[in-house]
């Protein structure tokens, strides 16, 4: 008989279609498990699957007495209490870099459409303004790519990708992480340098304590009124109130998002603004992403039953 794993996070049947032909899943859908199945369904559980951003705590691993790894969909484990994981001797695995390639490509994509103010002119065009010859600030000539400083906050997998990506424009490319890599990029020691010498700051960092609201209202004011802000990493990171009052009094240009403080929900005031691109936390959302995401997921559960390490653990 197949093993079977919990399914923790609400995630769209069509992600679990393969690793259901591998696993018997016992499908949350985003609930608390005892909320769904009985205690005695969830007394031989011995994995679960959950995405990276939900909240996993102790008190919930404790409703699956024989629990002993949690597999992360995708890259990130912020979610995840890892020290109760610890002390409960479960193995934690996530998806390292599986989807760094179309997370990328977002980042890249956000901030060409908000330094080139592509919804502004896409609106003008098909409310007949371009046609009409109406005057619109919004459309004024803006800087280029070549010259333009790229500041990437975080220099991982998704970072250099982004670095990559961005150099290909005719830009100049720093960082701040936590480490120096061997890298051709200018490091800076702190996101402070970063965000006072660069036009463009892209987020790129992982989400935990020491980097909630790293991006800050002072962090906004060294990037200037010509500066703008690209986050495909987690919503935490901004200071979404600091950041909407700079976009309102042109502290900051401009941003791109597509992760947010409190998903699914998004501040009606920067909804409310020209200069913002939203979009609902799709960085990862493509096909081969996700196909290398459940790649990694099956690869960590079959090694796991087998009884050995998970082949992608969190260290």
């Amino acid at each position: 008989m197949p093993e079977k794993v919990l399914i923790y996070s609400k995630f769209p049947k069509t992600l679990m279609v393969r690793i259901g032909e591998r696993f018997e899943l016992l499908d949350a859908a985003g609930k608390q498990p005892g909320e769904v199945f009985s205690a005695e369904q969830l007394s031989t559980v011995r994995a679960m699957i959950t995405a990276g951003g939900t909240q996993l705590p102790g008190d919930v691993m404790d409703t699956l007495p024989k629990l002993a790894a949690i597999v992360c969909y995708g890259t990130g484990y912020d979610g995840v209490d890892l020290a109760a994981a610890k002390e409960r001797n479960i193995a934690v695995g996530n998806s390292p870099g599986a989807n760094a390639a179309s997370v990328a490509d977002l980042a890249v994509t956000l901030m060409l459409t908000a330094t080139r103010r592509i919804i502004p002119a896409d609106a003008f065009v098909r409310d007949g303004s371009w046609a009409a010859s109406k005057p619109s600030p919004l459309l004024r000539a803006v800087p280029g790519n070549p010259g333009r400083r790229i500041g990437i906050y975080g220099m991982g997998e998704i970072g250099r990708k982004i670095a990559a990506r961005m150099a290909a424009f005719e830009t100049e490319v720093g960082y701040f992480s936590r480490t120096k890599h061997d890298l051709p990029y200018r490091y800076f020691d702190s996101l402070e340098r970063l965000a006072d010498w660069c036009n463009v700051l892209m987020i790129a960092v992982r989400a935990g304590a020491d980097t909630h609201h790293a991006v800050n209202a002072g962090i906004l004011k060294k990037l200037g009124p010509d500066g703008y802000v690209v986050n495909i990493a987690r919503g935490s990171v901004i200071d979404e109130a600091a950041l909407t009052a700079a976009l309102q009094n042109n502290v900051t240009a401009g941003a791109g998002l597509d992760v947010f403080e409190k998903e699914p929900h998004s501040p009606s005031a920067l909804a409310a603004l020209p200069n913002v691109v939203l979009t609902p936390h799709v960085g990862g959302h493509t096909t081969d992403s996700h196909a290398a995401m459940q790649d990694c997921v099956i690869a960590n559960l079959e090694a796991f039953f087998a009884g050995r390490p998970l082949e992608y653990p969190v260290r």
